[in-house]
């Protein structure tokens, strides 16, 4: 029998599509922003620190919104707050307001985030880890889409405002999209498509498991946002590379991000269940970082910059997929823990870098890193314990 709940997940992957492009469209716009909102760069940069803090402040009650109220009305919300952000920003000229839209955003993406990730392991429960997975993927191609869309905007001098239109246009569509479409009832625990309820030899406990998984959350956010923030500078100051071959590392992180979506999208729970995964990657993350710190051959760098990607993409969600099969009755909330301490992450993460690399250089990004990615293990192979005590 066909899965009722196909054509509803293709909108919310189209919702993760778009939100790929937005992560990266205020970082893309800063100058055009800066002269609309007349004020310098740096503080247009605060923009995308906003959203942090809309996301933050939100994931404290948008779990429990979802698994009272349902999927459904939490992601269309989500798809609307969008649309007010992606209208207002370009058309405004007062920056406080433009503030308070990348708030909304920050709200929506955690709306976002506590319907969708729910939704998918409902609708798919036999796939729910590499449903989860797709996610990712859907975020990495629409990042890698909107530089060659911006582009074309540029080389025929049309308003840079229409990438921030066209994508509220898609949330607007999409939204309409979603309020027609069937989903799973989300106070039904029980699996679907002939699956039996999940049945535990031993109760999961929150403060032993789940403050683990939570902790992965951090740590595994930690692993890439380092990357992303410092590798440039890395090329440059520890490598020894020219600035456009500095640059040029984000492009092979990227596509070692992408390889690694797709790989677990075929390969979870038939070849490799994703507690394995979370052990795995970082142990290949920590041993691609040693590489790089011993030797400064550029090839070297190239492949360690793709298996950094590779290594580090992917177990967030993993994270919130083991999260949610410990704490079944209460998905989005248990999700909406470990997404707080992903935001918590992003913003305590290049703090703590800076400083470090203020105080002892750039190559203290990668020994912090080495030691987030030791941590990350410990974690998953407590986790790992633990799992063959609860299940059957």
């Amino acid at each position: 029998m066909k899965n009722p709940f196909i054509k509803s997940s293709f909108g919310m992957y189209m919702n993760y599509f778009m939100l790929g492009m937005i992560n990266i469209i205020i970082a893309s716009n800063m100058d055009n922003l800066s002269e609309r909102y007349g004020v310098t760069v740096g503080r247009i940069s605060l923009l995308v620190s906003a959203i942090g803090i809309g996301k933050l402040i939100a994931l404290f009650f948008v779990g429990r919104l979802s698994d009272k109220w349902g999927r459904k009305p939490v992601i269309i919300t989500a798809n609307f707050l969008y649309l007010v952000f992606l209208i207002g920003v370009p058309t405004t000229t007062n920056y406080i307001v433009a503030f308070i839209f990348a708030i909304s955003a920050g709200i929506a993406n955690s709306l976002l985030d506590s319907g969708t990730y729910p939704a998918l392991t409902e609708s798919f429960p036999k796939k729910a880890s590499s449903a989860s997975v797709l996610v990712k993927a859907s975020v990495s191609i629409g990042a890698t889409l909107l530089p060659f869309i911006m582009a074309i905007l540029v080389a025929n001098h049309i308003f840079w405002g229409w990438t921030f239109f066209g994508l509220g246009v898609l949330y607007l569509l999409t939204g309409i999209y979603l309020m027609f479409m069937p989903f799973p009832n989300h106070k039904n625990v029980t699996k679907a498509d002939g699956a039996v309820e999940t049945v535990f030899k031993a109760q999961p406990k929150f403060a032993g498991e789940g403050i683990a998984v939570i902790l992965l959350g951090f740590t595994s956010t930690a692993l890439f946002v380092v990357w992303q923030t410092w590798l440039p500078q890395l090329g440059k100051q520890f490598i020894g590379l020219e600035s456009s071959q500095a640059v040029q590392l984000l492009s092979y992180f990227s596509i070692g991000a992408l390889v690694s979506v797709l790989l677990l999208a075929v390969v979870l729970d038939k070849f490799i269940s994703p507690i394995m995964v979370a052990i795995v990657y970082p142990i290949g993350a920590f041993i691609s970082m040693l590489v790089l710190f011993m030797v400064n051959s550029y090839g070297i760098v190239l492949v360690c910059t793709f298996l950094m990607g590779l290594f580090t993409s992917g177990i967030l969600q993993l994270a919130l997929s083991i999260m949610m099969k410990l704490f079944p009755k209460n998905k989005a909330t248990a999700s909406s823990y470990v997404n707080i301490a992903s935001s918590a992450s992003f913003i305590l993460v290049p703090i703590i870098t800076s400083s470090l690399v203020g105080s002892a250089g750039i190559s203290m990004t990668l020994v912090f890193d080495m030691v987030i990615a030791v941590v990350s293990v410990l974690l998953a192979v407590y986790v790992l314990g633990r799992f063959k005590k609860i299940f059957a």
